[in-house]
Formats: C-alpha cells, sequence, structure tokens
C-alpha cells in the first residue's frame, strides 16, 4: 500500500512522485498499468451511481484522482483509441473509422508506448482490447516491445446464444472474418447469463495474463532496471453483456434505472439523432430502424450492462490487488479511462455514436504516488488526447512533439492541485453524413454540423445547457444565440477537420 510517510517525502520535495527527468531506464523512473474499458460510462458508485456495484473501481479512486468532467474525443471504439495513443483529435488525423489504418495514414507517428520505450527505456506490452481490432483494423504491432496478448472481444458460453454455435455478426466483424457476408450471419444474443467462473470469458483471462505479466514485470526490472508500461484492455461492458450469473444477481432488476427522456431533443438537427445501429446486431432487439423496445428488453439490456460492469469491475480488482501484493504500488502510475460513455435508452438511443453527454462522458482515474492526493476529485475538463502528455511529464519524460498534431495538455498541475485549470472546454465530434464538433464546458455543450472545408454558414448547431436541462430535452441553439456565438469563438480556433473520405 502507499504509504502516508513516503508521499510526505514527496510532497515535501516538491518532485512529481520519484520521477526523473532523463533518457534511458533508471532506478526511480515510475512504471505505469494503463487500464482501459470498452464502454464504460461513469455508471459507478465512485461517480456517485448509487445502484453500481463496483467496489474495486470505487477503492481504486479512493487512492488517486477522480475527474468529474471527462470526455472521449470521439465516441467509438477504434478513433477514441487512436486519441489515447496519438494524443490527436481525430479532426486532426482523420482516424474517424473503426477500420482505419493507423499506419497508412499516419506511417511515421510516434504512440504513447512507443515515446515511453525511446525516451524512458520502458518494456511496453500490451493485453486484451487496447488497439480496435477488427472490421477490418489490425491493430499497431509496433507499438510494443513484445506480440500483443490478445483475446476475444465478442465472447458466449450457451450455444443458445449463438444459433446453435454459429458464427454470429458481431464476432465475424471483431475476429475479420467473412466481411464480405456480414448480413448473412445470424444474429448473436445480446445478453447471457451462466453459471461460469470469471476465467470463462476473456476478461477473466485477461485479467489472469495481467497479473502473470505484473510479476514478470517486477522480476525484469530487478534484474535489469527496465520500467513497465503496460496497457490492459478489458470489453465489458461491450456488447455482449455476457456475464458469470453470480453479478447478474446483485442486482434486483426491478428496482435497476429506466430511462427517463426517449425522445430526441426537440429542434435537434436530424442528422445528429440515431436509432438502431449497433444494437440492432443482437437478438432479440428489433431490427428496425424505428422498432419499439419492449419495457422487458429496456430492464434486461440496462441488468446486463450494469452485471457487466460489476464483472469488469472484478477483474480490475484483481489486478490491482496484484499490484499491491507485488509492492508495486508505490511506483506505479495508473489510469482507469473508459474509451467512451454509453446511452442505455436515454433519448432513446442505444449504445454509443453521437455527440451527446451519455456517450461522451467518460470516467477518468489517475492515482501518481507522489503527486495525486487520496481521494481527491476535480472539475477541471479533460480530453483522453491529455493522457499522452500527463503521463510524459509524471514519468520525466520530454513532451510529445508528433510527428503527429499533438492536441493534448498535461493535467500534471491539476493533479497536484484539484482547483488548478489548464483549459476551460473539452472538444469532441463525430462523423455522420456531416461532421458534428463540440465544444463542453461546464455548463454548456456547442455542436457544429458541417461538411469539413464548407463555410461556417452551411452549418447547424445545437446548443445544450447542463444547469437548466441536463436530459438534452431540447437544443437552445436558437434560444441563446449569446453563446452560440461565445462558444463558435473557441471552436473558430481549432484548425479545419481532416476531410471524411479515407485516403486513397
Amino acid at each position: 500500500m502507499i504509504r502516508p510517510s513516503l508521499i510526505a517525502v514527496f510532497f515535501a520535495l516538491g518532485i512529481l512522485g520519484v520521477m526523473t527527468g532523463r533518457g534511458g531506464a533508471e532506478p526511480g523512473k515510475p512504471n505505469v498499468l494503463l487500464i482501459l474499458v470498452d464502454d464504460l460510462k461513469p455508471a459507478l458508485g465512485c461517480y456517485g451511481d448509487r445502484v453500481a456495484k463496483t467496489p474495486g473501481l470505487d477503492a481504486l479512486a479512493a487512492r488517486g484522482m477522480r475527474f468529474d468532467l471527462a470526455y472521449c474525443n470521439q465516441a467509438v471504439c477504434a478513433p477514441s483509441r487512436f486519441t489515447l495513443m496519438l494524443g490527436s483529435h481525430s479532426t486532426s488525423t482523420g482516424l474517424y473509422g473503426l477500420g482505419s489504418d493507423l499506419r497508412a495514414r499516419l506511417p511515421d507517428a510516434v504512440t504513447l508506448p512507443q515515446h515511453f520505450a525511446k525516451h524512458g527505456g520502458y518494456h511496453t506490452e500490451s493485453l486484451g482490447k487496447v488497439f480496435h481490432i477488427g472490421h477490418g483494423n489490425e491493430g499497431d504491432p509496433v507499438s510494443f516491445s513484445v506480440s500483443h496478448f490478445k483475446d476475444k472481444v465478442i465472447e458466449y458460453l450457451d450455444p443458445a446464444s449463438t444459433a446453435g454455435g454459429k458464427l454470429t455478426r458481431e464476432e465475424a466483424l471483431f475476429t475479420n472474418q467473412k466481411l464480405d457476408q456480414i448480413k448473412s450471419l445470424p444474429r448473436g444474443a445480446a445478453f447471457e447469463s451462466p453459471v461460469a467462473e470469471d476465467d470463462a470469458y476473456a476478461d477473466g483471462r485477461v485479467a489472469n495474463e495481467a497479473i502473470k505479466r505484473l510479476g514478470m514485470a517486477k522480476e525484469r526490472r530487478e534484474k535489469e532496471g527496465a520500467p513497465f508500461f503496460m496497457a490492459v484492455g478489458f470489453v465489458r461492458p461491450h456488447l455482449p453483456f455476457s456475464a458469470p450469473k453470480k453479478y447478474w444477481d446483485l442486482y434486483d432488476a426491478a428496482t435497476l434505472p429506466m430511462p427517463v427522456h426517449e425522445s430526441l431533443p426537440a429542434g435537434a438537427p436530424e442528422v445528429a439523432g440515431k436509432r438502431g445501429g449497433e444494437i440492432a446486431a443482437y437478438d432479440p432487439v428489433p431490427e428496425g430502424r424505428n422498432a419499439a423496445f419492449s419495457d422487458e428488453l429496456k430492464r434486461n439490456l440496462i441488468h446486463g450492462y450494469y452485471a457487466s460492469t460489476s464483472y469488469v469491475d472484478a477483474q480490475i480488482g484483481r489486478v490491482i490487488a496484484a499490484l499491491e501484493e507485488l509492492d508495486l504500488d508505490d511506483n506505479t502510475i495508473v489510469v482507469l479511462w473508459g474509451d467512451h460513455g454509453f446511452h442505455l435508452g436515454d433519448l432513446g438511443i442505444w449504445t454509443k455514436h453521437t455527440n451527446y453527454e451519455q456517450a461522451n462522458r467518460i470516467p477518468l482515474l489517475i492515482i501518481a504516488p507522489g503527486v495525486t492526493a487520496p481521494g481527491s476529485s476535480t472539475n477541471q475538463l479533460a480530453e483522453t488526447v491529455d493522457l499522452y502528455p500527463t503521463l510524459a511529464e509524471l514519468a520525466g519524460l520530454p513532451a510529445p512533439g508528433g510527428p503527429q498534431p499533438v492536441d493534448g495538455l498535461s493535467l500534471v498541475p491539476v493533479l497536484r492541485d484539484p482547483s488548478a485549470r489548464v483549459r476551460d472546454h473539452a472538444f469532441h465530434a463525430f462523423p455522420k453524413a456531416k461532421l458534428g464538433r463540440a465544444i463542453r464546458t461546464e455548463r454548456f455543450r456547442l455542436v457544429e454540423w458541417k461538411t469539413p472545408g464548407a463555410p461556417v454558414e452551411s452549418a447547424v448547431f445545437e446548443l445544450y445547457d447542463y444547469l437548466e436541462d441536463p436530459k438534452e430535452t431540447k437544443n437552445l441553439a436558437g434560444m441563446k444565440p449569446e453563446v452560440v456565438k461565445e462558444l463558435q469563438t473557441i471552436l473558430a480556433r481549432y484548425p479545419e477537420a481532416a476531410s471524411l473520405e479515407k485516403p486513397k
């Protein structure tokens, strides 16, 4: 455990934990454990959710700083992970799609783990879902020192969930099989809850491997002096909501929070809304774009999401317990990051792929020994791209300089003092028929919808006031023109977005 006397020494010396600023593998350099969770919204006890059973993440939050206004930069898996690993907005790189090829677009990019290997002598490795693999995307093997430990994203134990053991649509997409035949394949179940051990599913196996790798990393450091940078990616609560029955049994389905406002915002442009999409790839979800969900189906989906969150919480808890048992926690920066949020029927939307609050707000916990005060929190607006420069500074490495554009800001001043501010807004975007670029302040969100390169006069806008209308029931752009103008001024400081067209 982190010892209070050690923390006091670090603060008294005014240094960033046990971090030095020179290159090479040095004895004092901190390790980094980066924990990524797919589709995890802040539906966690440590974020005030009274229903969620998440003791592992609640305990982790108690060790460091919780960011209450953290946002992804694009609410879909592959692009969000690119923003993390590059420190670059998707609007800067053009990496908007699930099948985007990082090296085809940016062959010389230096990713976050590459920066740590190059400037700090770190041994870098990845397990589980880190870069997105699937939809024709093979991830980025060159980012790490050793081969990636890959496991399943879509997984079932009950043959009834896969039409008798057949390859389902989403399994095919996430394993790059039969990509030209997806619609001919059966849909898999949206949820299952068998009696099973935790490691019967991928997240349990990834946790097992992470625990093993932590032991190996400790031995390596003792023998060779090399610190580790370990990225561990968990897939639940991504669909399907496949989790052992004991996690479903933690919840009384009748008491789960059901969606309150299920209509799209009044006055919002059509391009901003969503119906159907990813959720319709799973049985028994109705496939029609505007098909109605029964209350029973909504409750089962919400139950599955919470059960899956509790399941992944338990796996993360096991990894953190191992870190402590190995006496690595005093010299390891731990980050918990959700790649984007998740709609659970709010606005009538399920999953992500929007510019609305529930798809873009993420949990972000940072535990930096000697820097973050235990149990602290901040309202500093933060973006995914901020993690790259933040971790570099915490480790005493040079600030990232590309060659890709680096859009993030270091959050280290905030980690030292939760009341400090390094930015007054967060930026995110989502591409549809047009590109929606968004500015989120503590109170407002402005979304500009237009084609990249088109004149601003062609844009249509959304404005939401989270003080007066937290459920986003109406577009206020026409009612608060002075706020629109103010936020447009901020948006105008950003470069024109990269084209939505794929490179030829």
